[in-house]
């Protein structure tokens, strides 16, 4: 029986849309054209990263946020906030604890992350970040790590999260049971995989979570 309920970030609680928006004015291509090259990579099975280098050959992920910390040092730009949420996951949240699930917040962010989402007071037990934990999905390593936090055998915890490749896949592996959330590229694309039958419940949003879990 699942205990606890874990949650990726992007694109499981926090619609990447404007971060992504925001991007392709920092670079200068209009937002159609970098939506629809990042949906490009996802279909391809390569990473964001790779869209950069598609639009900007040579380009230097970790020069570039330093640039433009320096000429927007108050702006959000590649980080997010409380209005990034989607709308259907504080009440999700809420029906789930609700429900006596353990609830955590766990995926691949940087530093900065951790304090947006503490600062969001979702109705969650803990909040971790692979910044946080020195390791990163798909690690086994970063799911060992899950499984320490919520003190549960990896049977009772069910991940959730929009890629198979980082989330559904590697939780299965360490044992717990998974859930693939229908958004973004990756998780419309993921769910049209064979391999999302390997899932535990393949979901559009919070409510069809609530209700599996009910």
């Amino acid at each position: 029986m699942v205990k606890a309920v874990v949650f990726d970030v992007g694109e499981t609680l926090i619609d990447e849309t404007r971060i992504w928006s925001r991007w392709a004015d920092r670079l200068g291509v209009t937002r159609f054209t970098m939506l629809g090259v990042l949906g490009g990579m996802a279909a391809l099975g390569r990473s964001f990263e790779d869209a950069f280098q598609l639009l900007r050959p040579g380009f230097d992920l970790e020069k570039e946020q330093e640039a433009w910390r320096r000429d927007d040092p108050d702006g959000l730009r590649v980080n997010f906030d409380a209005d990034d949420l989607y709308p259907d996951v504080r009440p999700g949240l809420a029906a789930l604890r609700d429900l006596g699930y353990e609830l955590v917040v766990a995926g691949n962010q940087p530093p900065q992350a951790y304090d947006a989402l503490v600062a969001m007071d979702l109705p969650v037990d803990s909040i971790h970040t692979s910044d946080g934990w020195g390791v990163a999905k798909p690690e086994p390593a970063f799911f060992a790590r899950v499984g320490e936090v919520c003190g549960r055998e990896p049977e009772e915890i069910l991940y959730v999260g929009d890629r198979l490749d980082n989330d559904v896949l590697p939780a299965r592996t360490a044992g717990m049971r998974t859930a693939l959330i229908r958004r973004g590229p990756w998780g419309h694309l993921h769910a049209l995989s064979p391999e999302a039958a390997l899932a535990d419940h393949v979901v559009d949003g919070f409510p069809e979570l609530v209700e599996a879990l009910s």
